[in-house]
């Protein structure tokens, strides 16, 4: 879609390369995408011009001319992701297809102190769906938070050098199970040690997941919080 509506711009066939791919119900706050192109229009133009074309469920929020060696996907030193669980004791409708509703009561801190406990360099086989397996399962995680936002919203933040099939999403379902008292913290040491999907938590629903952010060489606003 954003690849047809920058050729018609361009008017030249046009390769837009993404920075990362998301599951179908997934969404992306902070996508980031590339391309080349001989034509002499303005970012700002371009920009606008998107925006005019694409549905409004897509927004180009910047363009700007990059260097020639970047590559949104091969330049990207990261990804940041956040969860978005709804803990009302109704779904809220508004938050239908941005969050899992959860109505049972979570233990936060258990969660943060499970999840913190994915921070380094490990292997995340454990949280990899089938279809993943084709790539080395070791990614190295960064940065973790579990935030309490009001009385029925809980967000989990996770960022990584890179991410496999599903990670997020089966992290989350593994960190329900320990917030709600099924499991306790330390299943999350044990789960990363034995690297069998099949013991883990369920797969979280995609509707809650987003990316948020991509991370560049040099981008000082991306910096990651320990």
């Amino acid at each position: 879609m954003l690849g047809e509506a920058c050729e018609r711009i361009l008017g030249a066939p046009t390769r837009v390369v993404g920075a990362s791919r998301t599951d179908a119900g997934v969404h992306a706050r902070g996508q980031v995408a590339s391309l080349r192109t001989a034509s002499a229009i303005e970012p700002l133009a371009l920009r606008r011009g998107l925006n005019a074309l694409l549905p409004p469920s897509i927004r180009v929020l910047d363009a700007r001319d990059a260097p020639d060696a970047f590559d949104a996907r091969r330049s990207a030193r990261g990804k940041r992701y956040a969860y978005l669980i709804d803990q009302g004791a109704s779904a809220d409708p508004f938050l239908r297809r941005y969050a899992w509703h959860v109505p049972w009561p979570l233990d936060s801190a258990a969660m943060r102190d499970a999840l913190s406990r994915a921070r380094g360099t490990r292997d995340f086989s454990a949280f990899c769906a089938s279809a993943g397996r084709d790539r080395t399962p070791i990614c190295t995680v960064r940065s973790t938070r579990v935030v309490v936002a009001g009385r029925d919203r809980l967000a989990i933040l996770i960022s990584a050098d890179s991410f496999l099939h599903h990670m997020v999403r089966n992290l989350v379902g593994t960190l329900v199970e320990i917030g709600r008292g099924a499991e306790r913290v330390e299943w999350m040491t044990r789960l990363l040690e034995c690297r069998d999907r099949t013991l883990a938590g369920p797969t979280a629903p995609a509707q809650g997941l987003a990316l948020v952010r991509v991370i560049y060489p040099g981008d000082t606003r991306l910096r990651l919080e320990e």
